[in-house]
């Protein structure tokens, strides 16, 4: 049933890897005030060759701890007060800035979530891992690029000569969180620490970074401590399950102990919350049409070079789709198949080469300026990142009104609108004068749905809205989209990687690769019984698909 699952109930005769043992970490104290407790009474234990993964929401003090561990706190901002965490048998609190230092990449490594906010993006990767060599051993510089050309390769890179030289820039995601990997994993470190390594990724290629991962655990018998919100992953790679809220252990236990049976209120509320891979039969809706996209195209152009033609890449070609009113309709696919360009074409954030994108029935595609300003309020968009989509100088009131006063509402009816948006997002008004940094993610999203549900649209971009939050806020927040829409009657653009929001919220689903569509229809339709065999390939690579979260068991099809 799991790829890559390996005995939980195996004992170990050897000393754990990694031992915690009553860890506290504290803000620090102001005017003789005792800082804030942040992780609590953290006991946990990793053996060489086991996979444990911590979860929890948002603040529930994972990261945290991982990086207690690493010794990677954040100065005057988090200390640990109390407890021991021992590796490989050596007392990291008990050592000094030199010894940790010694310590990372040759006894314990790190996997961050964003590849490339962890890579220099001026410096070529294969130069960033032999750093590593540089600084933990003493090879010569023939040997030390002869063994990152084997680590590459050892990651299942391609081409690798040209993958040493390459930019981050020049690498798709997958292949930076692989150059990642390769940096944490070089010099064969007892322990490595991965913080939602995969949460960005698609479902194929988070496929392949949690089967290497376990590849290289099993080569090197390395404990792993993997970080994640995704009870899908969890299911693929865990022997044992910690569980976390508010800087404590809820309850720990094997895989199946944690997915089958959770003890605790909390853990069966995470579970539970896991959407399901099986849509709900949708009835078909025969409202407006809103939105009609026909014959979209969208070529970037490579620069040209002497006696040359120019090259021209298709971000997107030849996409057809129809939203109607009160519609959700899903665009699923992998990273560059295309998904975020189609929905940058239709909002006019970046202009398509050809085609029509209808919005009311009228083509907006060759709207200038002003024509096209006074149809924003007709279509609104909602981005990924909703810490980004807001103005950390502003108060979120003003951020919500701003479009409305663009349009010539007078500030009092904004305010007024704003609070019944607000109303309808399920936060109160008097939250309107503070600031972003004052709420959770979760919050702000919902914030960011405000402001764009303040105008009134007809359609609704939401471009990868959920998949930055854990599964509760997701659930929250899927939860609102479709009352929202109910009540509205708004279309919404659904664009995602995730197959199990897709199943859930969306009405239809349009499948793309490389720029193309691939498959349409009801979500339903797609999902239970797929066509192509890319669809296919989408679904079996979803990550705990063999399991039914909702009932605590395995699924039907797995057992």
């Amino acid at each position: 049933m799991n790829h890559y699952h390996n005995d939980g109930n195996r004992a170990s005769a050897e000393a754990p890897v990694l031992t915690i043992e009553g860890l506290e970490v504290r803000t620090p104290a102001r005017d003789g005030v005792p800082g804030r407790v942040v992780v609590r009474g953290m006991n946990l234990a990793v053996h060489a060759g086991e996979t444990l993964c911590i979860v929890g929401e948002s603040g529930s003090g994972k990261s945290v701890t991982s990086l207690a561990v690493m010794g990677l706190l954040p100065r005057n901002a988090l200390a640990p007060v109390a407890g021991r965490i021992i590796v490989d048998g050596e007392d990291i609190l008990q050592a000094g800035p030199k010894r940790i230092r010694e310590l990372r990449a040759s006894r314990m490594a790190m996997v961050f979530q964003e590849p490339m906010t962890a890579l220099n993006p001026v410096q070529p990767v294969g130069r960033q891992v032999e750093e590593v060599l540089k600084l933990h051993t003493r090879l010569a510089a023939a040997e030390r690029r002869k063994r990152v050309l084997d680590m590459l390769d050892s990651v299942h890179l391609p081409d690798i000569e040209r993958v040493y030289e390459s930019y981050p820039h020049q690498l798709s995601g997958g292949q930076r969180q692989r150059i990642v990997i390769a940096m944490a994993l070089i010099l064969k470190p007892r322990l490595l620490i991965a913080d939602e390594p995969t949460t960005a990724l698609d479902v194929t290629t988070q496929k392949q970074i949690l089967g290497l991962i376990r590849e290289l655990q099993t080569r090197h018998g390395t404990a792993v401590v993997f970080i994640t919100h995704d009870f899908g992953v969890v299911a693929e790679i865990a022997d044992r399950i910690l569980v976390m809220n508010r800087g404590e252990v809820v309850e720990t236990g094997t895989r199946d102990q944690i997915l089958a049976a959770p003890a605790q209120d909390y853990t069966r509320m995470l579970v539970s919350s896991v959407p399901s891979l099986i849509p709900q039969p949708r009835p078909a809706l025969q409202g407006e049409v809103v939105l009609q996209v026909r014959s979209l195209n969208k070529l970037y152009y490579k620069a040209k070079k002497p006696f040359r033609k120019q090259e021209s890449v298709a971000a997107a070609s030849d996409v057809s789709l129809t939203l109607r009113r009160g519609e959700i309709l899903g665009i699923v696919g992998e990273s560059g198949s295309g998904k975020s360009t189609v929905a940058r074409c239709v909002v006019r954030l970046i202009d398509p080469s050809s085609g029509e994108v209808r919005l009311l029935d009228r083509d907006i595609t060759g709207l200038g300026r002003g024509g096209m300003l006074a149809m924003r309020k007709k279509i609104q968009i909602i981005f990924q990142d909703p810490y980004r989509s807001l103005n950390p100088r502003r108060r979120v009131g003003d951020s919500i009104i701003e479009g409305l006063l663009n349009f010539g509402v007078s500030h009092a009816d904004a305010l007024k609108q704003a609070v019944r948006a607000m109303e309808l997002v399920g936060l109160s008004a008097d939250v309107l004068d503070r600031y972003p940094h004052q709420f959770s993610g979760g919050q702000r999203q919902r914030i960011c749905i405000a402001r764009a549900l303040v105008m009134e649209p007809d359609v609704l971009v939401a471009d990868e809205a959920v998949s930055a939050l854990d599964v509760s806020v997701q659930a929250q927040v899927l939860k609102l989209l479709e009352e929202v829409r109910q009540r509205v009657g708004v279309g919404v653009l659904f664009i995602t990687h995730d197959l199990r929001v897709a199943a859930q919220i969306c009405d239809t689903i349009v499948v793309m690769q490389h720029g193309r569509v691939v498959e349409s229809g009801a979500a339903l339709e797609v999902l239970s019984r797929p066509r192509q065999d890319y669809t296919k390939a989408l679904i079996d690579a979803a990550p705990g698909r063999d399991w039914d979260f909702q009932n605590f068991r395995p699924a039907p099809s797995a057992a």
